[in-house]
């Protein structure tokens, strides 16, 4: 997303104005000298737009793979082959220019992040944690397509065509059914478009949230409730309203990943504990000491060497280079900043500590610790952690 107001005011204006392919292109082309400021990268060819738009081509759009997931199991994951992901990074810029979410939608949103997603529910009696099971797929072709068809898009009449091209560009054909698409997870278009097609089941859910006193916020497919009073009971007039908001917009609760958080225990929303404040978990504290105090009295070589077997022993990590020691701590040292702000008694202690160690042993490794927290923040650990093993001379 840019940070030049003038840029974001300058693709706008190209939106609105939109009548062709060619003026698509040029929108793009724009968007990618924004998104690619080094200006490296070559402009896109209408060819290529037009080729990778075309479904009725035997071209090779993704490479597809599965990721085990942490409860078991395994999740699809479609890695769009790398002209088609140049295309879709720029229309994701493009499509967030155009589009801001409400404020209680705070995933893969420019300037928010489980932070925000976590605060609105902090000191509330009870929390009431929801997951929509496969979300990205759950989304259609036509519904992007419908979508883009509306404000703030207004793709109609005369521009409906660059509906059509651009939903064909950012959704992948079912592996078992040809005439049907839907958002892969994987595209970088992906999550905004998931943000759009939500926009009447935010609406719709905040509302009725605050008809039984209690707030709503939307983190991707993480959606979270809190309040005072416990007004999520199976059979209650609550429950039975919200089921049926979710089961209109086309989708459907992952019944596993449903909990309702009581008080006098440990409240988590999005990974963070929202108790008495927005907080990192204990073991995450316990985690950095454990590190600090092994990299303080075995030396850095020692330490990192130790940090790299229980690493490797993790089942969740199976087949993975593990990260430099002096990075991971770094990051979550980061991590706590974004969470506690950077005045945070605890965060400074620890931080020093780190200074200290890392000013006394020669192994430093360098890495963009600013873009891995930015993944963490939006993305998520996973796959911030599979940021730091792009660096393969740790």
């Amino acid at each position: 997303m840019p940070t030049d107001q003038q840029h974001i005011e300058t693709i706008r204006r190209q939106f609105a104005a939109l009548q062709t392919k060619e003026d698509l292109l040029s929108m793009l082309n724009l968007a990618k000298s924004v998104h690619f400021d080094n200006g490296a990268e070559k402009p896109i060819k209408l060819k290529s737009l037009t080729w990778y738009a075309n479904t009725s081509l035997e071209v090779v759009r993704y490479q597809t793979f599965t990721i085990p997931k942490k409860r078991g199991g395994t999740r699809t994951i479609f890695a769009p082959v790398g002209p088609l992901k140049t295309i879709q990074r720029c229309l994701n810029l493009v499509l967030q220019c155009i589009f801001t979410p409400v404020s209680v939608v705070t995933g893969f949103v420019p300037d928010r992040s489980i932070t925000d997603n976590a605060r609105p529910h902090v000191g509330k009696h009870y929390v009431y944690n929801l997951d929509l099971k496969d979300f990205f797929p759950s989304v259609d072709f036509h519904r992007v397509k419908a979508c883009l068809k509306l404000p703030p898009f207004n793709l109609t009449g005369e521009r409906e065509p660059l509906a059509f091209l651009i939903a064909n560009l950012c959704c992948v054909q079912h592996p078992d059914d040809p005439k049907r698409a839907f958002l892969p997870q994987g595209a970088p278009t992906s999550p905004v478009l998931t943000n759009v097609i939500c926009q009447q089941l935010d609406r719709r859910l905040t509302g009725l949230a605050k008809r039984f006193g209690a707030t709503y916020t939307r983190y991707a497919d993480d959606l979270t409730f809190s309040s005072f009073t416990n007004v999520y009971q199976p059979e209650s007039d609550f429950c039975r309203e919200m089921g049926r908001i979710i089961t209109d917009q086309r989708f459907v609760i992952n019944p596993v990943k449903t909990r309702l958080q009581r008080p006098g225990y440990r409240q988590v929303v999005t990974g963070l504990v929202v108790n008495e404040r927005v907080n990192v978990p204990r073991q995450f504290w316990r985690d950095i000491r454990a590190l600090l105090h092994n990299w303080e009295t075995l030396g850095y070589d020692e330490a990192n060497s130790r940090f790299h077997t229980l690493y490797a022993i993790d089942k969740t990590r199976t087949g993975r280079t593990a990260p430099a020691l002096a990075n991971v701590l770094s990051g979550k040292l980061l991590f706590v900043k974004m969470v506690r702000g950077a005045d945070d008694a605890l965060y400074q202690h620890y931080s020093r500590q780190l200074d200290v160690l890392t000013n006394k042993t020669t192994d430093e490794i360098p890495v963009d610790l600013e873009r891995i927290l930015d993944i963490w923040e939006k993305q998520g650990v996973d796959k911030a952690m599979a940021a730091f093993e792009q660096y393969k001379d740790l």
